[in-house]
């Protein structure tokens, strides 16, 4: 009979994969979305369109869609923790690189960096953690879901520090934010560095795993939609507040309520993620991010503000770790790595065209209100897509 160490080389998985979970909080709720806190600012002081705006988290979208690409490959050579290490240093240097210069070209290469750092860390840690998970079948989907919800702290804490930060140095004061995001980010990165995860062989093994895109086609088509919906939301709804006469409280209490809602997804959805019905879980999971990208169009009282706020938030990871689950329960674990690197490309990619495209649509019409619209409605298009899909025969 094997020892116990050996038949379960994962002891506390909650804790490991809440450590797990530091590498996209760190690369995703500071790195990615915290820019949307500092845009405003940036935006006034430096003398952008709403399209060179859009341009940078285009350019960080596309370093993660690159990562994406690169990541069961950079896995296989050096292991999952290592790319998940490596990846989630690259964006803290990222962040201090935004604090130290203005220049665009500079900042621009800083997000493409942060992009590429938060897709080798989101995809390695995504996959460490569902093998982990599945060391526990039973509580599977509950302990995949932490990963998924760890990035609400990043937006959490950028939501509390950020508006007061720019609120109390004042205008042109975006670059001593970045250096606040920087300190916040390597905090979330020290267990990621410190603390040793078992990886076991099927988590290493990726280079004989095959992925065929034919079955999966629609699933990946709503995936895009995802992409391309959610950025544009989380880009330009600190400026639709801001714009709404909302001051540094009014921005904190929005984005504190996106991060405080994610902490509840794994008890929300727990039921929902148990589903192995094709993409019926990521139809109900997305369908509810789009009702909550929809709610400012209604108006822009307070109330109907945090709704929406509440509503995005709590659906928001939880999309993501649906695509994770629907992978988990149609492919074999030698074949996780380059599903969910798949599944990442398709987001990636709609996320790259979303916010240049949103940008340059409210550049043309001059109504942020329109440009929420079409991401309210590309996230509802992209759920009634999922609907379509069914499970994925295995292979003999």
């Amino acid at each position: 009979m094997p020892s116990p160490d050996v038949a379960n080389p994962y002891p506390h998985p909650a804790r490991l994969i809440l450590i797990l979970s530091m590498a996209p909080t760190a690369g995703l709720g500071i790195g990615r979305f915290a820019y949307a806190l500092v845009l405003p600012d940036m935006r006034d002081t430096l003398a952008w369109s709403y399209s060179a705006a859009g341009f940078m988290n285009t350019v960080n979208a596309a370093g993660y869609l690159a990562g994406a690409l690169l990541a069961a490959r950079m896995m296989a050579r050096f292991g999952m923790l290592a790319s998940v290490r490596w990846g989630t240093v690259a964006c803290v240097l990222s962040l201090a690189l935004c604090a130290m210069s203005e220049n665009f070209y500079v900042l621009t290469f800083a997000r493409l960096l942060a992009g590429i750092g938060a897709a080798a860390g989101f995809v390695g840690g995504g996959t460490l953690a569902a093998t982990i998970a599945q060391s526990r079948p039973e509580r599977a989907n509950f302990l995949l879901s932490l990963f998924y919800a760890g990035p609400g702290l990043g937006i959490l804490l950028s939501g509390l520090v950020a508006p007061f930060v720019l609120e109390g140095f004042g205008p042109g004061s975006w670059w001593i934010v970045w250096w606040a995001m920087t300190l916040l980010a390597a905090v979330m990165t020290i267990p990621v560095l410190l603390t040793p995860v078992h990886e076991s062989a099927t988590s290493t093994t990726t280079t004989a795993a095959k992925f065929v895109i034919a079955p999966v086609a629609i699933y990946l088509a709503g995936y895009f939609l995802f992409g391309a919906g959610y950025i544009a939301y989380m880009t330009f709804m600190i400026a639709y507040v801001r714009d709404a006469g909302g001051g540094a409280a009014a921005q904190s209490a929005f984005w504190s309520l996106i991060g405080l809602s994610a902490f509840v997804t794994p008890w929300v959805w727990r039921r929902v993620l148990a589903l192995d019905r094709g993409g019926l879980a990521t139809t109900i999971i997305l369908g509810t991010n789009a009702v909550g990208a929809a709610l400012p169009i209604f108006g822009q009282s307070v109330w109907l503000l945090a709704l929406s706020a509440l509503v995005f938030g709590v659906a928001f990871f939880a999309v993501v770790g649906s695509t994770t689950a629907f992978v988990r329960f149609n492919y074999p674990p030698q074949a996780w790595p380059v599903a969910i690197a798949a599944m990442t490309i398709s987001f990636g990619i709609g996320q790259t065209l979303g916010p240049i495209v949103v940008g340059a649509i409210t550049d043309a019409v001059g109504s942020l209100s329109f440009a929420l619209n079409i991401s309210a409605a590309m996230l509802a298009l992209g759920a009634a897509l999922s609907a379509f899909q069914r499970r994925v025969p295995r292979t003999p």
